[in-house]
């Protein structure tokens, strides 16, 4: 059962997501590696934490992509709870 004003073929910007996570991948590996050579290892740290979100955010999409896009569209809508 729908309860919003979104359009029925209302898709989640999945690959959207995937790239932009790729695009920061790639940003905190350098971030990481940069710092860390430099000997800022406050913000190594701080790239690394934020490549391990990246990381996690990547892992999500991926399963949310594999299961057959956004979340609640693989069966019939619920039954009405009274």
């Amino acid at each position: 059962m729908r309860t919003g004003k979104e359009p029925t073929t209302a898709r989640s910007p999945l690959r959207m997501r995937l790239w932009l996570s790729l695009w920061g991948l790639a940003w905190a590996v350098f971030g990481v590696t940069a710092f860390a050579v430099n000997g800022r290892t406050g913000w190594a740290v701080a790239c690394g934490v934020l490549l391990a979100l990246i990381l996690v955010d990547l892992c999500v999409v991926v399963y949310r992509l594999r299961r057959g896009g956004q979340p609640g569209r693989s069966g019939p809508d619920p039954p009405d709870r009274p």
